[in-house]
């Protein structure tokens, strides 16, 4: 109705209607959100989140205006003096379309909350996707979400909220819900619509009163099955106070009838084990599980209501001794002298900081750590926050992670895919998709319930905000908001190093897999003989095919070629993080062996003089 307004106005009076500036993605033709466009006066404006800018600053209309052009993990095209923008005759009702070059290989699609979602598009009397595009609840900022798919709808919570009407806000958990996918309805593309819960003032209200004095924040979200059939959304939640210290924890299921939590129970703060992190679904065996992540989904419980609520069936996946404590670490090791890890209860599990101490101390060799994550172009090791969200992708048929980094080259605002062939791992090399200037973006969330089935995008958003990252300046409407972003798995920058296992431990290239579920669920994953690529990817790989008994490698296979994976040419300048592979070929028809390493003496074994290809070592082998 605003925008049909602002048509008739416009239509009425021309001199009255802004100037519209589009920025558009070159690679896919969409508006870009977040563009920063400053005059030389120094007044900034920024895209919403279709794209576009409305100008309509006194004194600069009529005339050409420079605008410098930024944001966050694009690049506008420099001029002959190197500077990143363009002048623009700017005329009342006039437009201009300007193409960025995303240097994300993420694409930025939306602003999910807050203020002037679509403002400027509002202002140009364009369509916009959502119902509410300028204020939503009235709510203008608000942190990281949770969300779960209950009773036909996608239900949504958040952080602490900022309202209109004052500077205190909803430190409580906001809610709302929209359709699914499903339902037809929705355009993940293109925006979300959120039909919040709200109070008689007509602001968010909060959904998880919790006793206590502090916020409440909710983790942990969840729909199960109960004994009688019955679905329950369920919850973990935690009291803060200043400064972030948690003092209460315990678990809350939804109440249908007053569209709120209820308080369920209470567990001691340093309980080893409790629902946290993002949840996902999988089945081990004939059971299935409701999986925890936070380093990596390395805690579960089996997918019932019932056990939900019962912290003595809760389980990690761990090398720590069973029933001991992260405080006073003992290993679990085998006879053979090696660490052990498998699903045990009242015992935490090992994450990033953890597993790094235990290393320092001088408790868990290297090549034991369950979590191994570093840059697949550097091979630099990858510090992640405790966050993470791990999904099933059927796609790649891959579990899939987005990852947050911490002291990158922003203090929270890196972003990280990585994939792997369980929810245990190996999670290792990984490529980052998103980056910020001096800009937190935390608590990544991915989604898989907007995706369709067998699409090849993934969808996550994140909390958009200067907190922690040191930046002079908020960005107006944006800030302290939930951003999405979409990934094209498709995209051959994504072509990732993918664990090769060995079955029968000996080396021979007959007994190489990709994708061996059962070697992906026995860490310290000490069968992959070394990291490969699954598919081709930018600049060139090899496929690695047997030729009778011996092996080649052949930039573009033949019809009758069999690729067993695909590795680098050998000429392939990556110093320090690949290594050669060799082929090792044996008298009287024996199997071919393949190794990373050139100096075996193998019985009746010879090494081929030039090594096959190049690939990525396993963190999991000795030095």
């Amino acid at each position: 109705m605003t925008s049909l307004l602002l048509t008739l106005i416009f239509a009425a009076d021309p001199a009255a209607a802004p100037f519209a500036i589009e920025v558009l993605d070159e690679q896919t033709g969409r508006g870009v959100p977040l563009v920063e466009l400053t005059t030389t006066s120094g007044v900034s404006y920024f895209t919403d989140s279709a794209g576009l800018a409305a100008f309509d600053e006194p004194g600069l209309m009529n005339q050409r205006v420079f605008f410098s052009v930024n944001s966050h993990g694009y690049a506008f095209s420099k001029d002959a003096f190197g500077i990143r923008g363009i002048s623009l005759e700017v005329k009342p009702g006039g437009s201009a379309q300007l193409k960025i070059k995303r240097l994300n290989i993420a694409e930025r699609l939306y602003r999910v909350t807050g203020q002037g979602i679509y403002r400027d598009s509002v202002l140009l009397g364009r369509d916009t996707p959502i119902k509410e595009p300028l204020l939503n609840a009235q709510v203008t900022g608000c942190d990281s979400v949770v969300n779960a798919v209950y009773q036909g709808r996608i239900y949504w919570f958040w952080g602490d909220t900022n309202q209109a009407g004052y500077l205190l806000g909803n430190f409580n958990v906001p809610g709302a819900t929209s359709p699914t996918v499903a339902s037809g309805t929705v355009d993940p593309d293109r925006g979300i619509d959120l039909a919040y819960f709200v109070g008689e003032k007509g602001f968010a209200r909060p959904v998880c009163k919790m006793p206590g004095d502090g916020p409440t924040w909710i983790n942990g979200l969840a729909a199960l099955k109960d004994a009688g059939g019955r679905e329950r959304l369920l919850c973990g939640y935690v009291k803060i106070k200043a400064p972030m210290t948690v003092y209460r924890r315990g678990m809350a299921i939804w109440n249908d009838e007053t569209s709120q939590f209820d308080h369920l129970r209470d567990y001691e703060p340093d309980v080893p084990l409790f629902p946290d992190g993002h949840p996902l679904l999988h089945r081990d065996g004939d059971t299935e599980f409701l999986y925890f992540a936070t380093s990596a989904p390395l805690v579960r419980v089996k997918a019932t209501a019932e056990s939900y609520q019962d912290l003595g069936q809760y389980e990690a996946f761990t090398c720590l001794k069973t029933g001991t404590s992260l405080a006073k670490s003992e290993i679990d090791r085998g006879r053979d002298g090696r660490a052990r890890y498998a699903w045990k209860q009242n015992t935490p599990p090992v994450g990033v900081s953890e597993q790094a101490r235990l290393v320092k101390d001088g408790l868990l060799k290297p090549e034991e750590g369950l979590l191994q994550l570093r840059d697949v172009a550097t091979g630099t090791p990858i510090v992640a926050h405790n966050n993470s969200c791990a999904a099933w992708n059927e796609h790649r048929k891959k579990w899939t992670n987005i990852l947050l980094q911490v002291f990158g080259t922003s203090i929270l605002g890196e972003i990280w895919y990585a994939e792997a062939d369980s929810p245990l791992g190996p999670w290792v090399y990984a490529t980052k998709i998103v980056t910020h200037d001096k800009y937190s973006f935390y608590n990544p969330k991915q989604h898989p319930i907007l995706s369709r089935k067998g699409s090849r995008f993934l969808y996550f958003e994140g909390t958009y905000t200067h907190t922690f990252s040191g930046a002079e300046h908020r960005t107006p409407r944006y800030d302290y908001n939930q951003l999405m972003y979409r990934l094209d798995l498709d995209d051959p920058r994504l072509a990732l190093p993918v664990a090769v296992y060995d079955a029968k431990g000996r080396g021979y290239a007959r007994d190489l897999r990709l994708r061996d579920v059962a070697a992906a669920n026995k860490a310290p994953f000490e069968t992959i003989r070394f990291f490969a690529l699954d598919r081709p990817r930018e600049g060139g790989a090899l496929a690695i095919c047997a030729v009778g008994n011996a092996l080649r490698g052949v930039l573009e296979p033949g019809p009758t070629d069999t690729p067993l994976f695909y590795a680098l040419p050998t000429d392939t300048d990556v110093p320090g993080i690949t290594v050669p592979l060799y082929e090792y070929l044996g008298d009287n028809d024996a199997p071919p062996i393949l190794d990373v390493r050139g100096d075996l003496e193998i019985a009746g074994y010879r090494r081929c003089p030039e090594p096959l290809g190049r690939v990525w070592p396993s963190p999991y082998s000795k030095p």
